[in-house]
């Protein structure tokens, strides 16, 4: 279910913000990006604001959709950046500067990974960008990478990564075939669940169900021959490596 068109009414602020989880799905606006790879975080917030919302009608707030709802008792600002992702950033910033919230403790990120395969999602305190653009900028303009983030993978079967001869920005704004569609919902469930988790018991809680029984990502065989054996074990050396290739264009 897609969060319905905001109203074109600006909504009044509260002069004193009231505390607030924010869960922001990012992605693309617009009907070309719908049920593309690069849009899972919006799939993900789409089923929050069925499960949460109300039925209430969203509204355009920080440069976003938005949705607030009430998830464990806790105040919950369901967010789908309307920036395009690669200033996604703009949008969080912004939210996260009005609620006077903690980019560490109240704040989750969801994002689509491609070097996790569909059906697996993956949950980090922090870290790198890994080469993905609106990670980056969300990074730039908070000023920290310590923040939540929610990976939900859509990459190859088994293994994650693309085709070889596919340019990665046409993969992920590409669709799942019908087989991986059974695998993303399944996912999204539990990316659904991982999310109630993180509001009612925060973020620790949270990775503990979303790692549960995941498997190490792996690269596709043919970036692994190419990075060498660490690539295999230290996700940190994989992150290095995806940072130095993104500054080099």
């Amino acid at each position: 279910m897609s969060i319905a068109k905001p109203s074109l009414m600006p909504s009044a602020e509260p002069l004193v913000p009231i505390p607030m989880k924010l869960i922001v799905g990012l992605g693309n606006p617009g009907s070309q990006y719908d049920k593309t790879r690069h849009n899972a975080g919006f799939a993900v917030v789409d089923r929050l604001v069925a499960k949460f919302g109300g039925g209430q009608v969203a509204k355009a707030r920080f440069q976003a959709v938005t949705v607030e709802a009430t998830i464990a008792g806790e105040k919950t600002l369901l967010m789908k950046p309307t920036t395009y992702m690669n200033r996604s950033g703009q949008s969080v910033a912004e939210a996260l500067r009005f609620f006077k919230a903690e980019a560490a403790t109240d704040l989750l990120v969801i994002t689509d990974e491609v070097y996790l395969p569909t059906g697996v999602i993956r949950m980090k305190p922090g870290g790198g960008t890994a080469g993905h653009n609106g990670l980056a900028n969300i990074q730039q303009l908070l000023g920290t990478d310590q923040y939540p983030r929610l990976r939900v993978g859509v990459g190859l079967l088994p293994s994650g990564g693309k085709p070889s001869f596919m340019d990665q920005a046409d993969f992920v704004l590409g669709r799942f075939s019908d087989e991986e569609q059974t695998l993303l919902e399944q996912a999204l469930k539990k990316s659904t669940e991982a999310c109630e988790l993180f509001v009612s018991k925060g973020p620790a809680h949270a990775m503990n169900f979303a790692n549960a029984g995941e498997k190490p990502e792996k690269k596709p065989e043919s970036k692994l021959k190419s990075e060498g054996p660490k690539a295999l074990n230290a996700e940190e050396n994989r992150e290095k490596k995806e940072k130095d290739r993104e500054s080099r264009g």
